[in-house]
């Protein structure tokens, strides 16, 4: 199972350094999105390709 690491706040939901699980994955029209859920297993965010790439880093 995938693992990423935010690396940027985001504004008043988590902080910088929280672990997410990709849970889920989805293409419609070429726009990918991607389904995360918080290691504590309390939320789920839901982000574009774009935001992955710039707020996470995958944790291996």
């Amino acid at each position: 199972m995938k693992m990423f690491k935010l690396i940027e706040d985001v504004p008043s939901a988590y902080k910088k350094g929280t672990k997410f699980f990709l849970i889920s994955h989805s293409e419609f029209i070429g726009v990918k999105s991607y389904v995360l859920l918080a290691e504590d297993l309390k939320g789920k965010i839901e982000v574009t390709e774009d935001e992955l790439r710039s707020k996470f880093v995958t944790i291996h």
